[in-house]
């Protein structure tokens, strides 16, 4: 998917449903109560906890709804623990689809991603199917708009503070690095007063497939909302060039 598909297919579910804050909050909390359990409760020892917190503020959490997650995982050792399993598989038309899911029930979990790829005409692989597929980066989107930097400028910020790659679109910025380097420039920007409109680590399709008929479109947005309805499910990543929703 390009920045520019990226970033208009974020601007618009956050237009659509802001009610949607309710899942990513879920799904954040959930990250952070398992990285402080493998990693303490500092993000500057626990790189995990750091990412987990640089999505937490990209996607508007409160620093004290951070903080009371963080402290309530650290003084909370008979908690609920979650498994964390990835399932690939493929969609309509060949798209390459990897679901990461954190849960307390896993027969619950398999179930429901299976079902949300048969509802859709897809079908769930074997581990290590699809993820050749895919590289594991830092990706930073920036809105145009909302950027006082000039373009040169940002790209020269991002790439001193270790960034790989920096691409500009017609209306955002998309920045690209190594998982260890991430932190690190999400600091430097907002050091010079740049905030993103989703900074994550995630898994950037090396190519991505078009679908031309109506009915696999449908289909693929089926799968895609079923896994959204589910609690369970933290990350959806595909190889579909999404076209922007009306």
């Amino acid at each position: 998917m390009s920045g520019h598909s990226k970033f208009a297919n974020i601007k618009h579910k956050k237009e659509k449903n802001d009610a949607a804050k309710g899942k990513i909050f879920t799904i954040i909390g959930r990250e952070i109560a398992v990285a402080v359990k493998e990693g303490g409760p500092d993000p500057n020892n626990n790189f995990k906890l750091a990412q987990v917190i640089t999505k937490a503020k990209a996607n508007n959490v409160p620093n004290d709804t951070i903080e009371r997650g963080i402290k309530k995982a650290a003084g909370d050792s008979d908690g609920v623990n979650y498994q964390t399993n990835t399932y690939e598989g493929y969609g309509p038309g060949g798209v390459a689809i990897i679901v990461d899911t954190l849960t307390d029930n896993a027969n619950r979990t398999a179930s429901d991603v299976r079902a949300a790829f048969t509802k859709g005409g897809g079908n769930v692989g074997t581990p290590g199917c699809v993820s050749f597929m895919f590289d594991n980066r830092g990706q930073i989107i920036i809105d145009k708009e909302e950027c006082s930097l000039e373009s040169d400028d940002l790209m020269m910020a991002a790439l001193d503070a270790g960034a790989e790659d920096f691409n500009e679109e017609e209306d955002s910025y998309e920045i690209l690095t190594s998982p260890e380097a991430f932190p690190d420039v999400v600091k430097a920007l907002e050091s010079a007063g740049i905030s993103a409109v989703s900074a994550e680590v995630t898994m950037i399709p090396q190519n991505t497939v078009t679908l031309s008929d109506e009915a696999q479109v449908k289909a693929m947005r089926r799968i895609l909302d079923q896994l959204d309805d589910s609690d369970d499910v933290q990350n959806v990543y595909h190889n579909w060039d999404e076209p922007e929703e009306e």
